[in-house]
């Protein structure tokens, strides 16, 4: 296990590592540089786990364990997947406090990276001069970085998780000289297991397996997971999938959110990706319990300001884009979703809070 890491180009043997990690978190007024150090204290101590939470899109977060040497493992196949070299610059711009976090700093140790720390706002590149090898963002930090002058095509290879990638900011990856993938995983997988490619030559909607895991599909068509090296049993997912083959599978949706209105199943995700091109607005389609229909489709909008005319005009263009069976049968207007601490929008605690206020 390497136990020394380099920040900022200066390269820290672990007593010196010990030393600056415990002069930040006790002088630092930033509490994100006081994480990242609690994280490395944790990681060079002599437990064989360190402790993790779940973000809480899918429920209350929760903690848990995870196994050092299957972190180690994890950031083995990350760098080989993106070719990593020792010395090579890693932008860390994401919370020490969850997993993605966590595991960009587990890979700077095992490739002995040069970690770049930033807040981890909605704008990591604002400051940043030098080329990027690598860099894991969310969605928010890429849609913003997009705006800069040089912005993301500072980095070579961009890592994008902890959200959906919605079509429009797919289509904006496209003229980009950066390999920009999305990942697919979770706290349990020890951040992602697959990954798939958004742009270039092998751009591709399947997700790809990291290593030697494998998939397979249970009765409901949820994705199941067998990776040995970083899960000690197989992983059942509520991640409804199409499987290509063993490695390879193309993702659906939720199965907590697949819609049955009907009697007709319908995927909240895939109602959704057609209507990214004209809701600019954070929004979701649910399934609201109907005593006709057994639940009806609603959608849920994050607009506090619209005016009726312009709500009168979307409606119009989102009846005209969407089948007979996709139609809402209520549109809510929400001043503000429900999040997450990773900005997750809490779909079911959302819909509760909306359909009760109406």
């Amino acid at each position: 296990m390497n136990r020394e890491l380099t920040i900022n180009g200066k390269n820290y043997k672990e007593i010196e590592l010990l030393s600056y990690c415990r002069d930040i978190i006790s002088n630092s007024d930033n509490e994100w540089e006081k994480d990242y150090c609690k994280f490395i204290l944790e990681w060079l101590d002599d437990s064989d786990q360190v402790k993790a939470k779940t973000s809480g899109s899918t429920g209350v977060p929760k903690a848990m364990y995870l196994s050092k040497q299957k972190m180690r493992n994890s950031a083995k196949l990350t760098g080989e997947f993106f070719n990593f070299k020792a010395g090579k610059n890693a932008l860390f711009c994401l919370s020490a406090n969850f997993i993605a976090g966590k595991m960009m700093i587990v890979r700077a140790f095992e490739w002995q990276l040069n970690l770049l720390p930033v807040a981890p706002d909605g704008h990591p590149l604002e400051n940043i001069s030098s080329d990027i090898d690598f860099a894991a963002m969310i969605p928010l930090q890429v849609k913003n970085s997009l705006k800069l002058e040089k912005g993301i095509q500072q980095i070579k290879k961009l890592l994008i998780g902890g959200g959906a990638v919605d079509q429009v900011l797919e289509n904006d990856l496209q003229d980009l000289t950066t390999e920009c993938f999305i990942g697919y995983g979770m706290t349990e997988t020890v951040s992602h297991v697959a990954i798939r490619a958004l742009n270039g030559k092998n751009r591709s909607q399947a997700y790809q397996a990291m290593g030697n895991a494998t998939f397979s599909i249970d009765e409901r068509s949820c994705l199941k997971i067998n990776a040995p090296v970083i899960l000690d049993e197989p992983l059942l997912t509520n991640d409804i999938v199409e499987l290509i083959d063993k490695s390879k599978f193309e993702w659906k949706g939720r199965f907590d959110n697949v819609i049955n209105s009907g009697g007709i199943k319908l995927f909240s995700e895939q109602i959704e990706k057609k209507l990214e091109t004209i809701i600019n607005q954070p929004f979701f389609i649910a399934g609201l319990t109907d005593e006709h229909l057994g639940q009806k489709v609603v959608l849920l909008i994050e607009w506090k300001d619209g005016e009726e005319n312009q709500k009168k005009e979307l409606e119009n263009k989102i009846k005209s884009l969407l089948d007979k069976f996709e139609q809402a049968r209520d549109i809510f207007y929400v001043s503000e979703f429900q999040r997450t601490s990773t900005n997750k929008i809490q779909r079911e605690a959302t819909l509760l809070a909306a359909s009760s206020s109406k």
